[in-house]
């Protein structure tokens, strides 16, 4: 089963998106917070990450750059409009296209394990 980490700033974000990943099969940590992401971040490996519409785009860039170095797996970047993009994010995807979103940690968890293969 697939890990994954979700990172927002709102808990009901959070746990909407959990219950959703979950019932795809999903194994899913959730994050509120920056300290918590970081935290979450070094406890355990995961298959991808998952940062929220909600994170401030300056958190989102340190993020990326503490989880590229620490836990170096893909991560989606949601964005709502015209938010500005996450330089090196595997994908960007619009929070509120659930298929979307589930297809991209589809492919990009398949694609990460057969190169790592």
């Amino acid at each position: 089963m697939a890990r994954i980490l979700s990172i927002a700033y709102d808990p009901m974000l959070l746990s909407t998106r959990k219950l959703i990943l979950e019932k795809h099969g999903y194994n899913v940590v959730s994050a509120e917070g920056f300290i918590q992401a970081l935290r979450k971040c070094n406890e355990r490996n995961y298959d991808l990450v998952i940062m929220g519409h909600s994170v401030p785009y300056d958190d989102k860039l340190a993020l990326f750059e503490t989880i590229s170095r620490e836990c170096p797996v893909p991560v989606v970047s949601l964005i709502r409009g015209t938010e500005r993009d996450l330089p090196g994010a595997a994908a960007k995807i619009n929070p509120f296209d659930q298929q979307a979103l589930l297809d991209t940690i589809d492919r990009l968890i398949t694609q990460d394990r057969k190169e790592r293969a």
